[in-house]
C-alpha cells in the first residue's frame, strides 16, 4: 500500500550547517521527540545500518561529515528525514531539510500541538527563514510540472519556484514565516484572521488555512488558501493558472553576507 506522506519542510542559509548544528539535529528528534524508529542512515537508497540500541547521534554526524548531507530512514519507507544543505554556491539558497511521516499521524490534536513546536524548536536551531507542511501531493503540484523535453519526445519535470528567494509556490497546511516573510507581509500578516494566524517564539508567525493537513487539495481548502493569498499579496506568490513567478519576494541578501 503506497504511503500517503505528510511533508514539513525547512529551508536553510546558505552555506555548510556545522557538524554539532547536525548532531543537535537529529538529537532533538530521536533522543529527546523520539518521533521514529531510526534504522537506516546515510545517502538516499543506503543499506547501512544504526546499531540496535540507544540512538547515537556521533554515528550520523560522522556520516555527515563525510557526505555533507544525510538520509536516516525507519524499517519501512514510512518515515524518513532528508537533510540536503546547498554546496557549491551556484543556488545558495535551495538548501532545505525534510521530514516526511504517514499522513495518520495528524488525526490527533496532541501531534499537531507537538508537530508545532517541534518547527519552531528546528526553525531556531537552524535559523530557517521558512518552514512549511502539507500532503506530499500539494507540494508536489505546486512546486513542479511537466513541459515538452526539448529532445521532442517525452516530457521533463521542471521547478515553479527554485527556492524561497524567488518568492512561495504557494500556502499549505502549515506555513511557519521567519524575519525575511515577516519583513516581506508586514501589516499584511495582521489583516489575516486570529484563527487562522498565532505568532510564536523568535518572531516567527504561523499562517495555517485550515485544521487538518487532509483538507489540502479540496475545494475548502483551495479556496482557504486563496483567500489567505490575496491578503498577504498574491505578487509573492507563484501564479500556476498564467506560469507567473512571484514579483515580490523576501530580501535575503544578508544572509549572503553573514555565510
Amino acid at each position: 500500500m503506497a504511503f500517503r506522506y505528510l511533508n514539513t519542510v525547512f529551508a536553510l542559509l546558505p552555506g555548510m550547517p556545522p557538524t554539532n548544528i547536525v548532531r543537535e539535529l537529529v538529537s532533538r528528534f530521536f533522543s529527546q521527540g523520539r518521533w521514529f524508529q531510526p534504522v537506516r542512515y546515510g545517502g538516499v537508497g543506503t543499506d547501512a545500518r544504526f546499531e540496535p540500541g540507544a540512538f547515537d547521534p556521533d554515528v550520523l554526524a560522522a556520516s555527515y561529515d563525510e557526505a555533507r548531507r544525510f538520509f536516516i530512514g525507519a524499517k519501512t519507507d514510512r518515515d524518513f528525514l532528508h537533510f540536503s544543505p546547498e554546496r557549491d554556491g551556484r543556488y545558495p539558497f535551495v538548501g532545505s531539510f525534510s521530514w516526511m511521516t504517514s499522513i495518520g499521524e495528524a488525526r490527533t490534536a496532541r501531534w499537531r500541538e507537538a508537530h508545532l513546536r517541534q518547527v519552531v524548536e528546528i526553525m531556531q536551531l537552524l535559523g530557517s527563514p521558512l518552514a512549511q507542511s502539507g500532503l506530499e501531493d500539494d507540494f508536489e503540484r505546486k512546486n513542479w510540472r511537466l513541459i515538452p523535453s526539448e529532445y521532442g519526445f517525452g516530457s521533463e519535470r521542471v521547478f515553479n519556484v527554485r527556492d524561497y528567494s524567488e518568492g512561495l509556490s504557494g500556502l499549505y497546511w502549515r506555513n511557519v514565516f521567519g524575519a525575511p516573510f515577516v519583513d516581506l507581509f508586514g501589516p499584511r500578516l495582521d489583516a489575516i484572521p486570529a484563527s487562522q494566524r498565532q505568532s510564536l517564539d523568535g518572531g516567527l508567525v504561523l499562517v495555517q488555512p485550515y485544521e487538518l493537513p487532509t483538507q489540502a487539495m479540496t475545494p475548502e481548502g483551495d479556496t482557504a488558501e486563496s483567500q489567505l493569498i490575496a491578503t498577504l499579496g498574491r505578487e509573492a506568490f507563484f501564479d500556476l493558472p498564467t506560469l507567473t513567478k512571484p514579483t515580490r519576494v523576501p530580501d535575503v541578501s544578508w544572509m549572503l553576507r553573514k555565510h
